[in-house]
């Protein structure tokens, strides 16, 4: 093999991604997520994430396909992210193959995982299913521009103390109804234990939570720093992920978060929500009363899927 290639396999060579190879793997992203795409932002802060393995496909020199991995639960989990195929490899099976290369190559670096997870935006049918436990389904809704509404009377969590207490409460599962037992980060599934606390901390997130009492909140919401995205040429992207069941709720954490981000919006502003299947009529709904608000995208499941490794 060539001196770095760690691996090859069905004509294609395996390589550790470095922060060099931005603009091959920009290459092959364009119209990926239909301007949505988050990676010409995160490319450079995966190069130095923590426990965070970037895989690239080549084939004779080509940039052809990428597969990432983060190890999160104490080591028991991988979470697999951000696979492309460039447009004149796909439907020819390259993605199975750097899938399958990613899978074995992490289980050699990180012997302790025990379970593969992944979210998808689309149902890929039963025949793919069937290859995985599917632990979740939660709505999205995608809004372009911005909304408004009353005033809310949700409580930012502004200490690790606060926010500590309320992610490692027992019932938080059942409480609010986590998706497949997971805090679901955006499209990262993450247990509710101690070892996955650094995790979020560093996506710099901001947390807000509603009813109950401060420790127990019924409702729990977040939303991920705005960033640049391709749709338009001058697009931010703004994901907002929520946790609960009660309408009222939903709406105040919409406004809370809203209030607190706005000034850090600019242009065209595509919002990614998260949330619950019995929230999104609602929350559709309630944001369409703003003029300057519509929906982008028609209802879109997000599945969490899982399967042993």
């Amino acid at each position: 093999m060539e001196p770095g290639c760690v691996g090859e396999n069905d004509g294609l060579t395996f390589w550790l991604a470095k922060p060099e190879d931005y603009a091959d793997v920009m290459s092959i992203s364009e119209d990926i997520y239909s301007g949505n795409d988050y990676l010409p932002h995160r490319y450079h802060k995966w190069m130095t994430e923590p426990d965070r393995v970037v895989i690239l496909a080549r084939r004779a020199g080509k940039l052809v396909a990428l597969e990432s991995g983060v190890v999160v639960d104490d080591g028991r989990t991988v979470v697999v992210e951000g696979l492309r195929v460039c447009p004149t490899e796909r439907g020819h099976g390259v993605a199975g193959v750097i899938q399958r290369f990613a899978d074995s190559y992490l289980k050699k670096l990180y012997p302790s995982i025990k379970v593969k997870r992944l979210t998808r935006g689309d149902d890929p049918g039963p025949e793919k299913l069937s290859k995985f436990r599917l632990l979740a389904r939660r709505a999205k809704l995608m809004l372009e521009e911005g909304a408004g509404g009353p005033a809310s009377k949700h409580l930012s969590l502004e200490t690790e103390e606060q926010l500590r207490a309320i992610l490692l409460d027992p019932d938080i599962s059942s409480r609010l109804q986590l998706p497949g037992g997971a805090i679901i980060q955006d499209w990262q599934p993450l247990q509710p234990i101690e070892g996955n606390l650094a995790v979020l901390k560093r996506q710099n997130l901001t947390w807000f939570a509603g009813g109950g009492l401060v420790d127990k909140p019924a409702f729990l919401s977040f939303y991920t720093p705005p960033y640049p995205v391709p749709y338009g040429g001058r697009a931010v992207r703004l994901n907002i992920d929520m946790f609960g069941t009660d309408q009222g709720l939903a709406r105040g954490a919409l406004v809370a978060i809203l209030e607190r981000v706005r000034a850090e919006l600019r242009g065209i502003v595509m919002m990614h929500v998260y949330l619950h299947g019995s929230l999104w009529e609602s929350l559709r709904e309630f944001c369409q009363t703003d003029s300057g608000v519509q929906q982008w995208r028609n209802n879109w499941e997000q599945l969490l899927l899982e399967r042993d490794l």
